[in-house]
């Protein structure tokens, strides 16, 4: 293990108490190589090393240089880094009785991005109520867990994937992350029966905008190179006509 991963492993040390055996559990001990907590046994995802905005990241880096980029946000002096644009969705009931009528408001830590709250919510009545990802319940935290099985850091990252033995290997994985970006990563569409395709559309033309754009840019650059020549040429020339005539 090099020393990055070292300090990377002291500093998950104690992060988080697992979620699963809560008092028991005195923080995350990482396991050398098992994807467990030494302390209690219990998986790394069990364990709340993470916050929304360490999740945001995750995903912003996943979904960067992606067909799914419209997804993120350009991080605030980040050097390019993105952020992942959560859509949040908070839906407010009334509750009418016999005195003043009081609300009640339900915040989805997560929603179907490009929908309206009406959709958005048929769509969370069709989830068994133990997995919607209300926020501060079992089923935010599951979400929070199976995004963590799904999508590891260290399969996107070469640099939190420890096998690698050769910076050969890194400079592979990091052609292979590359590719895999742009062929396969994708992004579920929500939406009625004979209404899909939109955010498949969307993408088309958010692909042929950004075709179009670099191409008026290569041919800006080009005008400019050629323009450049033909200064030079110009000059050349007169240079000899005045030498000729002197």
């Amino acid at each position: 293990m090099d020393v990055s991963a070292a300090m990377e492993k002291m500093s998950l040390r104690g992060a988080g108490k697992c979620l699963v055996c809560k008092g028991s559990c005195s923080g995350l001990q990482p396991h050398s190589w098992r994807k467990a907590c030494m302390a209690c046994g219990c998986s790394m995802v069990d364990h709340a090393t993470e916050s929304d905005l360490e999740d945001d990241q995750r995903m912003g880096r996943l979904f960067g240089d992606s067909p799914c980029s419209h997804l993120t946000a350009k991080v605030k002096g980040g050097g390019g880094l993105r952020m992942y644009k959560r859509n949040r969705m908070i839906v407010t009931n009334p509750v009418v009785s016999r005195k003043d009528p009081t609300f009640i408001t339900t915040t989805y830590d997560w929603a179907p991005a490009g929908l309206n709250q009406k959709l958005a919510m048929q769509y969370m009545e069709l989830l068994p109520e133990s997995q919607r990802p209300v926020s501060g319940t079992e089923g935010a935290l599951e979400r929070r867990r199976q995004l963590l099985r799904q999508l590891p850091v260290y399969d996107q990252d070469p640099m939190k994937c420890q096998s690698l033995g050769s910076q050969e290997e890194v400079c592979t994985m990091i052609l292979f992350v590359k590719q895999f970006k742009q062929e396969v990563l994708g992004v579920g569409e929500v939406a009625l029966p004979g209404e899909g395709g939109a955010l498949k559309e969307a993408a088309a033309q958010r692909m042929a905008k950004e075709v179009k754009d670099h191409s008026h840019k290569t041919d800006a650059v080009q005008d400019q190179n050629q323009s450049v020549t033909s200064g030079t040429s110009s000059s050349a020339v007169n240079g000899t006509d005045d030498k000729t005539e002197y």
